[in-house]
């Protein structure tokens, strides 16, 4: 079926806000600073930012396959074992065997991994706040905000990372 000649074409999109571009600009940066500065307890254990993103999911999920885990934080299955085997060696996480199933694995934060991940919370905490002045003001609707887009991100995050399949 043809659509009649005098028919409009599909409305575009508008134009994001530039501010949007900002704020994605500064998110980065503040990822980078942070990450910068590193840790003054000699306590704390230095993690990639994929280390990372494995600690923070195993947080309040310990016990998770590593499928699940790689699904979950957006990493390559091809390099979740690479990742895993890393933490392991640094003593933060532990592979055991699933109860149910004695072929699958699943992995737990140790307690040297949990203290390690509230260490590091705290020192990010206190950069963070040493830069804005302290100043609370705003912080919560900030919060809200960010919580929202990293909700957003991560229900629209394609199949593999790069350009979305549509824009390909």
């Amino acid at each position: 079926m043809t659509e009649p000649q005098d028919a409009a074409p599909p409305a575009q999109p508008p134009a994001p806000d530039p501010r949007w571009a900002d704020l994605a600009d500064l998110v980065l940066v503040l990822g980078r600073e942070i990450q910068y500065r590193g840790y003054r307890d000699p306590e704390a254990v230095p993690l990639t930012p994929s280390e990372g993103m494995i600690m923070r999911y195993l947080q309040d999920r310990p016990g998770s396959p590593p499928s699940l885990i790689a699904d979950a934080t957006g990493l390559q299955r091809a390099n979740i074992s690479a990742v895993l085997r890393s933490l392991e060696r640094k003593g933060l996480t532990e592979r055991r065997t699933a109860p149910d199933d004695l072929r699958m694995a699943t992995i737990h934060p140790t307690e040297r991994g949990r203290r390690n991940y509230a260490l590091v919370r705290q020192e990010w905490a206190a950069v963070v706040a040493a830069a804005a002045g302290c100043d609370t003001a705003g912080l919560d609707e900030a919060l809200d905000l960010l919580r929202k887009i990293a909700d957003g991100l991560t229900d629209s995050r394609p199949p593999s990372p790069g350009r979305p399949d549509a824009l390909m």
